[in-house]
């Protein structure tokens, strides 16, 4: 359960919560706009010619949503009855509400996640069908995700997606990535965005979440898919018009905001090693303590409940919260200083200490 906004002094709850700086503001006003739904929106255009540029592919689509992104990649790349090998903790999986299926028709094989985020390649081999079975649905898409949201945020390394795409060439499966915190994963390896998009036929990212920007997402891979996908996203109520006040955001965010990104990771590192600190004694089990990018997670023990516990946090003007079955989460981002995550070290120690309420 996600606890209410208001009376917050610092807001954990995920990066999606960042405010848009002035400076970006100010981009958004001036921004010259036209109706993208007919290519004619400048800003736009050159949101997507950048875009594509920093990733290395050929072209891109600017669309509303990291949810919409991944599904006009899932439909493009497959037909109706295809089958997506996913991760059975990824987000395509477990919070996108199963879009591929409901409008794409296609048959989601979810597969074991690795604590690091990876999908044994493997295991990949081991599902694949003979395709001239007419009982079995063919696998037609590997969908992979970094950096990996439930698995502590940790990225994929370059070497694994390579061996990812070649594992997938071999096997004729396309291969996406869900790199909804993609320019996260980059900096924290200390690689080019590119190195990590390169594999992939197609690669979403996000500029609402640590990029800070207010709405908004790119798909990005060759021009024929990014064709099928453009005509997608108007099928599927995504064509905007005087789109390019948003783009400007976007391409504020791709020029301002990438590098600041190691500023988060500080700070999810410190907020680790502050409740390190605490101890086993109090309850709270840390699960990340050398996060890599800009997540903390920890379980507590009994008689501690999260939701109790994420609640308790929120009554104190700390928001964080509950991800994955018992397991509470933190994420720094733009609108969150060192003294901030200070103060939410001490209530959450605070909190630790008064223990869960009484039950009524």
């Amino acid at each position: 359960m996600i606890p209410p906004s208001g009376d917050v002094s610092v807001d954990l709850l995920s990066d999606t919560v960042t405010l848009p700086p002035a400076e970006m503001r100010r981009a958004m006003a001036e921004a010259q706009v036209g109706d993208d739904v007919y290519g004619e929106d400048p800003t736009v255009r050159r949101l997507e010619e950048v875009a594509a540029e920093r990733l290395g592919k050929a072209a891109a689509l600017f669309v509303p949503s990291g949810t919409m992104g991944n599904l006009l990649a899932l439909m493009s790349h497959c037909r109706r009855g295809d089958r997506l090998l996913v991760g059975d903790r990824s987000d395509i999986w477990l919070w996108e509400a199963g879009g591929a299926a409901v409008l794409g028709g296609l048959v989601y094989h979810p597969l074991a996640t690795a604590d690091d985020g990876r999908l044994e390649l493997a295991d990949v081999e081991a599902v694949m069908s003979d395709p001239d079975d007419p009982e079995s649905a063919p696998a037609a898409l590997l969908c992979l995700e970094t950096p990996h949201c439930l698995c502590g945020g940790r990225p994929l390394t370059p070497s694994y997606l390579s061996a990812a795409r070649h594992t997938a060439t071999r096997l004729g499966l396309a291969l996406h990535l869900d790199g909804a915190r993609l320019f996260n994963a980059a900096v924290a390896l200390g690689v080019p965005a590119a190195d990590l998009a390169g594999p992939a036929d197609s690669v979403l990212f996000c500029l609402s979440k640590g990029l800070a920007a207010p709405v908004g997402s790119v798909l990005a891979g060759e021009v024929e898919l990014i064709a099928r996908a453009r005509r997608l996203r108007k099928m599927l109520g995504g064509g905007m018009r005087q789109a390019g006040i948003l783009a400007a955001a976007g391409l504020h965010a791709l020029d301002h905001m990438v590098e600041r990104l190691a500023e988060d990771h500080a700070r999810a590192a410190r907020l680790a090693v502050a409740l390190a600190r605490l101890g086993e004694g109090t309850g709270l089990h840390l699960e990340t303590p050398e996060p890599e990018t800009n997540m903390v997670f920890w379980r507590l023990q009994e008689p501690w409940r999260a939701a109790e516990f994420v609640a308790a946090l929120a009554r104190q003007g700390v928001r964080v919260g509950e991800l994955g079955r018992g397991r509470v989460r933190a994420v720094t981002h733009r609108g969150v200083g060192d003294a901030d995550v200070d103060h939410a070290a001490d209530v959450i120690a605070r909190v630790l200490a008064d223990g869960p309420r009484p039950a009524a």
